[in-house]
């Protein structure tokens, strides 16, 4: 988070850019709680939170993507797409896979989440309830 704001990823115009600030202070908030007072309700919540950061790496990747091929447009307006792509995948501002650790981040907390037997336990209840068929072990 620290990294992000000393890189000024939180300019006014530009609300997405505060997404990965506010999950990141969400998601610290929700290990907090987990650990503070370990229940349903904390595990939820963390795994609700790492799911969300799974889901803005891929909206993360895309904006750097078009950050990208933008500056790359606006240098050379008469680039073909193939040189767009190319240059938008080797740009380094913004760095196209710098979303990807936020994916990272959420996948490691759902493992953490899904570690816990009473979870597990608590999601096979609510699919079997909805009738959703389950892998046989």
């Amino acid at each position: 988070m620290i990294e992000l704001l000393l890189l000024e990823h939180d300019e006014a115009d530009k609300p997405l850019q505060f997404v990965p600030l506010i999950l990141i202070a969400a998601g610290v908030a929700a290990i907090i709680w987990e650990l503070a007072r370990p229940g349903p309700a904390s595990l939820s919540t963390l795994a609700v939170v790492m799911v969300l950061y799974v889901l803005s790496s891929f909206v993360g990747f895309l904006a750097h993507f078009y950050g990208s091929a933008e500056f790359v447009l606006d240098l050379n307006p008469d680039a073909s797409t193939l040189e767009i792509l190319e240059k938008a995948l080797h740009a380094k501002a913004p760095p196209l896979l710098a979303p990807g650790m936020m994916m990272q981040l959420g996948l490691l907390g759902l493992a953490y989440v899904y570690s816990d037997t009473s979870y597990r336990a608590r999601a096979v209840r609510l699919l079997k309830a909805v009738r959703i068929p389950l892998p046989k072990e």
